[in-house]
C-alpha cells in the first residue's frame, strides 16, 4: 500500500465549488494555468485515447462568446432569461477552460467510456483549480449542448462536444455549505 495523503483526502471531503457569478479577476495566467491542465490530463483514460482537449478562453474571447450567445439565442428563439443566464457566465468570467470531448474511433473502447473520461477531466481541472487556491465552477447549459453554436463560436467539429466550461478566478465570497448525499442511503455493501 502506498503512503496515505491525508491532506488530499481532507481536501476532497471538504471541497466546494465557487459559484461562477462570484468569480472575478485575477485569474491564473498561462504559467499558473498550465499545471492545472497537466493535473487534469492525468485523468483515467482507458486505451490512452485522450478523448478530450482544452480551449482556454481569455477575456477578449469570453466577450466574443457572450456576444455570440446573445445573437444565437435570439436566432433560435431562446427566452431573454435563458440568453441572459448563459451570457452572464461568460461576461463575468475572468477565465474559462472549455473541456472538449473528442470521440476517437476505437473497437476496444466504447464511446461511453470516452465520455466518462472527459467528465473526469472536468472534475480533475475543477479540483486542481480549487486545490491551488482559485475559485472555480463547472458549468454547461444550453450553450454547451447546441451543436451549431459550438461549431460556429468555438470551432468544434462533428465528433466533438462540450463536456464542461470550467470557470476559474478569484472568489469574491465563500458560499455556505450545501446538503451532501447521505452515503449510507445510497451505498450497498455486498460480501457474498
Amino acid at each position: 500500500m502506498t503512503q496515505a495523503n491525508q491532506a488530499v483526502l481532507d481536501f476532497l471531503q471538504t471541497r466546494r465549488s465557487r459559484p461562477a457569478k462570484l468569480l472575478r479577476a485575477p485569474a491564473p495566467d498561462k504559467d499558473s494555468l498550465l499545471p492545472l491542465l497537466v493535473a487534469a490530463g492525468r485523468t483515467p483514460d482507458h486505451g490512452k485515447l485522450e478523448p478530450w482537449r482544452f480551449i482556454v478562453l481569455w477575456p477578449a474571447a469570453l466577450k466574443r462568446i457572450a456576444g455570440a450567445i446573445e445573437a444565437h439565442g435570439q436566432a433560435i428563439g431562446k427566452s431573454e432569461e435563458d440568453i441572459a443566464k448563459a451570457r452572464t457566465q461568460f461576461d463575468d468570467s475572468p477565465l474559462c477552460v472549455a473541456v472538449i470531448e473528442v470521440q476517437k474511433p476505437s473497437e476496444k473502447i466504447p464511446a461511453i467510456e470516452q465520455t466518462y473520461s472527459a467528465g473526469a477531466v472536468c472534475l480533475a481541472l475543477l479540483n486542481a483549480a480549487l486545490a491551488s487556491g482559485w475559485g472555480a465552477n463547472w458549468l454547461t447549459g444550453w450553450v454547451a449542448h447546441d451543436t451549431v453554436f459550438c461549431r460556429d463560436a468555438l470551432g468544434l467539429s462533428g465528433d466533438e462536444r462540450i463536456a464542461g466550461f470550467i470557470h476559474i478566478g478569484t472568489a469574491t465570497a465563500i458560499p455556505p455549505e450545501r446538503p451532501r448525499p447521505d452515503i449510507g442511503a445510497i451505498t450497498t455493501w455486498v460480501d457474498t
